[in-house]
């Protein structure tokens, strides 16, 4: 069956089929050559992150972080380190912090070392440096968050080995796609079902690669020949839709758990499943819908003879493939009640009050028991290096929490400039969405974004007398806006490797899709989330 993830092979085998989805699996993606500009980039991130920590943790001591006013420090974690060593020792730990954060910065941003490493690197930095103990450190990796990413990878997992996944993507092609205008739209319909489900961006990426690799290729984008528009547009746009599913709902992704856990700490009252989807999933919808006519009609259009498949049998094999998987198995149905649980305890924890990534530990648990389970361990598919990737970003938060970096920064940044409290809320909506949308240009990880600048809108609404919610919620309502370049995210890293499409072709897009993003989070705070009660004078209040 050509298209069966452990099928038989190729009907040729002296040339690689196009849709043999097997040739698509991460693992066995070749190694995407780099370009002038990447490989120029690669040379200069070591020394320049070297230069970066041997100048701000030895030679350039900036003035606002000398002699740290106590009472300006808005982390609780900072009070107690500054209590514990005083103001001197508290002032070089920043600098060290500061110091830490650049570099690795620079090592993320130019691609000199695998993310992996360099998220090694500064965990053991944080240690040697004092701006963390050992056990703060290294408990990273068992973050709640972590443990929700691997529960999402087994039930990721689950989908592809019970064929699911495929069985839901190519009934969508076959029933509603068509045509290649088509098939955008039923990847838009795909990415919103998958971020219901799935805490991943990452596993949504994996689950849907080699889908949409082998549709590419069906429209004439194949492997090893050349770049089409066919191709560019559907990478990209699944790579915007994959991120733009994920913001709208609460468990699209540990990232938007993450910073609605620093929200409710601060507010001191919880924002649900509903209430989240509520506000974000028309955003969503209509971005991706934006997304969909700027590729075909302005960066990506179609040529004509990418209208229509080019591979012998097109839309035909789908079908035969579609035929071959059969009626519908008790494990699939086993897989469908048990999405269907967890979606349902998800949206009704305003009742239960069970945290999503405890429902997310139950699912997993009931996926793996043996002879009633659906997936066993050695089928599952859990990206490890990903995984200490994201532990060496969730250090770095913990250590510019301790630090208290962010605060401190944004008040000797409002003080140097004179604004004073009479500032009206909606300079610093713009402001603030802006910066957290655009950071997504210099960071690598949307759980790093949503411990920096979700405590700092925190901490600029309890400077000028706003409720928090009304600036934390909008910014982090833009995490998951990571889709311009390669290093933004995992999923945007992956997804390079297909070689479908160039870095101008992306910063294009992307840059493009971030200013029409920004836009429409300021448009939706001053209508819809005002309805919501979100942002000052709402109607309903729900928040």
């Amino acid at each position: 069956m050509i298209l069966a993830a452990t099928g038989a092979p190729a009907p040729d085998a002296g040339r690689p089929d196009p849709l043999d989805m097997r040739q698509y699996r991460i693992e066995q993606l070749p190694v995407r050559a780099k370009g002038k500009f990447e490989r120029t980039l690669a040379v200069i991130g070591i020394p320049l992150a070297i230069v970066l920590f041997i100048l701000f943790a030895f030679v350039i001591k900036l003035p606002f972080l000398q002699g740290i006013d106590p009472a300006t420090l808005s982390s609780d974690a900072a009070k107690k380190e500054f209590a514990a060593m005083g103001s001197a020792l508290f002032s070089q730990h920043n600098g060290a912090m500061l110091a830490i954060f650049l570099a690795s910065m620079a090592l993320w941003v130019t691609g000199a070392l695998p993310n992996y490493l360099t998220s090694l690197m500064l965990i053991v930095a944080l240690v040697l440096t004092g701006v963390l103990t050992e056990t703060r450190a290294y408990a990273q990796l068992g973050h709640p968050v972590m443990w929700l990413n691997i529960m999402s990878f087994v039930l990721a997992s689950m989908l592809v080995a019970t064929g699911l996944a495929k069985r839901l993507a190519l009934w969508l092609i076959l029933r509603f796609g068509h045509t290649a205008r088509s098939v955008f739209l039923v990847f838009i319909v795909l990415n919103l079902a998958l971020s219901a489900f799935v805490s991943a961006t990452t596993a949504k990426a994996a689950i849907l690669l080699p889908l949409f690799m082998v549709i590419a290729a069906i429209y004439g984008a194949r492997p090893g020949g050349g770049r089409t528009n066919f191709g560019r547009s559907i990478v990209l746009q699944n790579l915007l839709d994959i991120n733009l599913g994920a913001s709208a709902f609460l468990t699209g992704s540990g990232a938007n758990l993450l910073a609605v856990a620093i929200i409710t700490g601060a507010v001191g009252a919880k924002i649900f499943f509903t209430d989240w989807m509520l506000a974000m999933f028309p955003v969503a919808v209509g971005l991706m819908l934006i997304g969909y006519v700027l590729a075909l009609r302005v960066f990506f259009p179609l040529a004509p003879e990418e209208r229509a498949p080019q591979v012998e049998g097109g839309m035909a094999r789908l079908r035969e493939a579609y035929d071959a998987l059969g009626p519908v198995t008790r494990k699939e149905v086993r897989a469908i009640v048990l999405f269907v649980l967890i979606l349902a305890l998800w949206a009704t924890d305003r009742v239960h009050g069970v945290s999503p990534t405890a429902v997310a530990f139950l699912g997993g648990i009931a996926a793996l028991l043996p002879r009633i389970g659906i997936v066993e361990w050695n089928e599952v598919d859990i990206p490890w290096h990903l995984m200490l990737f994201s532990a060496g970003a969730y250090a770095l938060g913990a250590g510019l929490d301790a630090t208290d970096l962010p605060s401190i920064s944004v008040n000797a940044f409002f003080n140097h400039l004179g604004i004073g409290q009479q500032t009206p809320f909606w300079a610093l909506y713009v402001m603030l969405t802006g910066f957290m949308l655009f950071s997504a240009l210099a960071f690598e990880s949307k759980t790093m974004r949503a411990m920096i600048f979700v405590p700092i809108a925190i901490g600029v609404a309890n400077r000028f007398g706003y409720t928090a919610l009304s600036l934390a919620l909008p910014v982090a309502f833009l995490i998951e806006h990571v889709y311009v370049l390669p290093f933004n995210s995992k999923p945007a890293a992956l997804l390079y490797e297909t070689d479908r499409y160039s870095l101008g072709d992306t910063f294009k897009y992307g840059f493009t899709m971030m200013l029409v993003s920004w836009v429409t989070i300021i448009v939706a705070g001053e209508t819809w989330f005002r309805v919501l009660g979100i942002t000052p004078h709402g109607v309903f209040g729900l928040f």
